[in-house]
């Protein structure tokens, strides 16, 4: 069973730069597609970039595309959302998550993926 933990959530104004990061721990990272997640109050959780096990494949959702980048350190065990460009829009609770499956890339949706991170919030003022 993978444990995530998600950090580097904060605070900024729009047009600033965060990047999120989601340490894996336990059996569950190697090989597994992993993906960002984000769910604004009041709002139901929506899909945010997903990659593959050897960090060749990304996708994105349309509304972060061209801002945000997804990348992963399999050595570290980490996957990385780098967010450029924020607006108010954006300001979410961001959650990492893993894959059911092994080798694999699944649909960017929420129910092929499993374990969870408890989330970081991320806050943009206008």
């Amino acid at each position: 069973q993978v444990q995530l933990v998600e950090s580097g959530g904060g605070s900024v104004q729009a047009g600033g730069s965060l990047r999120l990061s989601c340490a894996a721990s336990g059996v569950g990272f190697s090989g597994y597609t992993m993906g960002w997640f984000r769910q604004a109050p009041g709002k139901e959780r929506e899909f945010v970039a997903r990659i593959g096990w050897s960090g060749d494949s990304t996708s994105y959702a349309d509304y972060v595309k061209g801002r945000f980048t997804i990348s992963r350190d399999n050595a570290k065990n980490t996957v990385y959302l780098r967010m450029n460009g924020l607006e108010p829009e954006d300001t979410a609770v961001y959650y990492c998550a893993v894959s059911r499956s092994r080798w694999n890339y699944p649909a960017p949706q929420a129910t092929a993926f499993g374990s969870w991170g408890p989330g970081t919030q991320v806050t943009v003022s206008s």
